[in-house]
Formats: C-alpha cells, structure tokens, sequence
C-alpha cells in the first residue's frame, strides 16, 4: 500500500499510493469527529470503508505509523483506570497539521476524489466539505458514469447477439444500477444547487443593508 520515500531528505516518511490517500482520508474524518482507540477506529473504518471496497485491517496500522511519524496524529495513553486486560489502549488524535492536512484533502475535486475507490469517503465527509467542492465532486462522479454507460450501451450494442441470457441480464443488471446512481446524482446536484441559489440572495441582501 506504501512506497518508502527514498530521497535522503531528513525524516522521510512512507508516501501514501492511491488507495493509501484514501484510508488516510478515512482515518484524519474519523479521528475529526473525536478521538479514538485502535478497535473502536476499526470498527468505524469498517462501517465506512466496507460499504464501498474491501477494508483490510492490515494496512490499518501501517497507515497510522506513517500518519504518527508526519506528525498528524498523536497518541495518548488512558489513565490507569482506563486499562482493561492489562493492556492500555491508545488513545489516536487528530493534531492541529492533521486538522490542515484533511481540509487540505477535503477541497481536493479532481478525478481522484469521484473515482469508484475514493468517492464513497469523500462523500461521507461532505459535512466538512466547502457546497463548490461538493458540487464540482458530484458532477465529476456524474459524468463519468455517464462516460461508462454510453462504453457499455455501445459495447452491448455490438455484442447483444453474441451474449447467452444470462450474459446479457447481468450486464443489464450493471447498466441499471449505474442509471440508479446517476439519477441518485442529479438529485443531489440539484439539491446542491437550490442550496446555492437560496444562500446567495441573503447575502446579497446583508451587503446591501451594509
């Protein structure tokens, strides 16, 4: 999942890959919301990241040496009460670079923010997402489902007769869910932008008054 940084620059650390960048996302949103032991991160990495792709727990831990060593995060030891088994249970952070870190993140609305991989986690933090980062980041997801329907519709065009039936319901069973999700997404869009559109008149107005 990582690739060592191998300059001879002082303190390098492990540069997050593609999928890397995104359980980086997932790890900064969930200690943003409070702060939270290794089992309890788990299980909340799980929930969010096991709706949308396959969540190894193996690269958990890696991810958060990387993340300690750039400084991100802390860790924080209970007080003695809090030990259960006899083994403390380490309390991870969000530090003030890994608060800018995740901003910095979360007005990212390129490409790698609406792939398949990336987009189901950016949209679980919209709540902390800027409403043009939220729109640029679902009409990119939009047009690239419409991308893949038109490749798939014409693929199917050419092949129909040559599919057996089951072939050709499953392929219908893909082209329909991604029709589901781009009509999901031009409501979101639209809600979007009646929000935008509601917003800019108050403001309008404040300046006036002032």
């Amino acid at each position: 999942m990582y690739r060592l940084d191998t300059s001879t620059r002082e303190g390098a650390v492990p540069v997050a890959s593609g999928q890397g960048r995104v359980l980086e996302l997932a790890v900064l949103g969930s200690l943003h919301e409070t702060p939270l032991h290794g089992y309890e991160l788990r299980k909340r990495l799980n929930a969010l990241l096991g709706m949308f792709r396959a969540f190894s727990y193996g690269s958990l831990y890696p991810c958060l040496r990387s993340l300690l060593a750039q400084g991100l995060i802390v860790e924080e030891q209970p007080a003695p009460t809090a030990i259960v088994g006899g083994r403390s249970k380490i309390v991870y952070k969000l530090t003030a670079e890994g608060k800018e870190r995740l901003q910095d993140m979360l007005t990212q609305a390129g490409p790698s923010a609406w792939e398949d991989e990336s987009f189901g986690v950016h949209f679980a933090f919209f709540r902390h997402t800027e409403a043009e980062v939220r729109l640029r980041i679902l009409e990119g997801r939009r047009s690239r489902l419409e991308e893949r329907l038109d490749a798939v519709r014409t693929a199917l065009a050419r092949t129909r007769e040559r599919l057996d039936s089951y072939t050709l319901e499953l392929q219908r069973h893909g082209l329909e869910s991604v029709e589901r999700e781009v009509r999901w997404l031009n409501e979101l869009i639209a809600t979007e932008r009646r929000a935008s559109s509601e917003e800019r008149p108050e403001r309008d107005t404040t300046s006036t008054d002032e």
